[in-house]
């Protein structure tokens, strides 16, 4: 079976990350089929649009995509690339996974932790307006049915992966309307799961918890802009946003992405780490339904991630990009040959 996905390489070094995760994606002998398409300021350069209809057509017929990092400018120019998508296909439920590397030194070996973040509304719902001169007020929505859908997104994930506890995170002592909806909606759901233990936590104190005991949560559900705080808080507990994966999930759709910046200021040098894009990879390939090669990826990266000369440099390696890469598939093509070796030996 071949696989057509939309792949949106981004700028800075994500055409670089994305070569190297596309490489080892298609090294582990599943089918793809890619769709290249452009977004932000490099797709206006030429379609004069910053989302073009090309990718909005590509992803409307694969109605999966990978995608690297985008930049979106700070105070002025166009939207974010990333929120126009999560909005434009109603991909609603933003999964991070939070889990260790080996030998990448942190304060938290062991870290198990599921971010699951509503993506449509909130405060990130874009809707501002001056008001008078130096007035501005900028609305945060939030709704019974996106409350509830992703409550429900995340419990069903809880029963079907065995997660035994969920918080839902929420400020409803001083938003008791918007954060107290929010929290109703999950409370509600939340009866319908009773094998899965339920708490729920204000979100500045859930701050202070997660850095003296990370190890209390199993899953959090929030909203938007606390989800977005949140899981990148988290992803320091594991090595920084630059080795923790990413992704969007819509009824049938699904975009899987680096959640880290374009780092225009090491782009084309070679050095960056695709890490966190081949963990989406990861994703994406369990989404698909091709799991074995899941697994042969995430043992290759463990294995490689031992070798710290085999790591790039930002994880306190000296690896090219390129090398890295060329490191995950000889680990692979390892697996494959003591998987036959062993075959042997049984059939004998």
């Amino acid at each position: 079976m071949t696989h057509t996905v939309t792949l949106i390489p981004g700028d800075g070094i994500g055409p670089e990350i994305t070569a190297a995760t596309v490489r080892i994606l298609e090294a582990t002998g599943v089918k793809f089929e890619w769709e290249r398409q452009e977004a932000g300021a490099d797709a206006y350069e030429k379609y004069h649009e910053y989302l073009p209809q090309d990718l909005i057509d590509s992803f409307e017929r694969t109605h999966v995509a990978l995608k690297g990092p985008i930049t979106t400018p700070i105070g002025g120019g166009f939207s974010s690339i990333n929120v126009a998508l999560r909005k434009r296909f109603e991909l609603y439920a933003n999964f991070r996974p939070i889990r260790n590397l080996p030998h990448i030194p942190t304060r938290y070996p062991d870290v198990d932790l599921i971010i699951i973040r509503e993506n449509t509304e909130g405060l990130y719902s874009g809707i501002e307006h001056e008001v008078v001169p130096g007035v501005v007020e900028s609305l945060k929505i939030i709704t019974e049915k996106a409350s509830t859908r992703i409550a429900r997104f995340a419990f069903e994930y809880a029963r079907k992966n065995q997660r035994k506890r969920i918080h839902c995170i929420h400020k409803a002592n001083i938003m008791k309307l918007s954060d107290g909806l929010f929290l109703r909606c999950t409370r509600n759901i939340s009866h319908e799961y009773p094998e899965i233990t339920y708490g729920e936590h204000i979100v500045d104190n859930t701050c202070m918890q997660l850095v003296t005991n990370p190890y209390q949560y199993d899953m959090l559900v929030l909203e938007n802009f606390y989800g977005d705080i949140i899981s990148d808080l988290c992803a320091a507990f594991v090595g920084g946003l630059g080795v923790v994966p990413g992704a969007n999930f819509g009824d049938g759709r699904a975009i899987f992405e680096a959640v880290h910046g374009s780092a225009p200021d090491i782009a084309g040098r070679g050095i960056a780490n695709p890490t966190a894009l081949l963990r989406s990879g990861i994703l994406m390939l369990r989404h698909l339904g091709e799991s074995d090669a899941a697994w042969r990826i995430r043992n290759a990266i463990e294995k490689v991630y031992r070798d710290k000369t085999k790591r790039t440099r930002d994880v306190g390696g000296t690896a090219t990009t390129s090398q890295f890469a060329d490191a995950i598939i000889e680990a692979m093509e390892a697996q494959s040959e003591s998987a036959q070796a062993e075959a042997v030996i049984r059939q004998t």
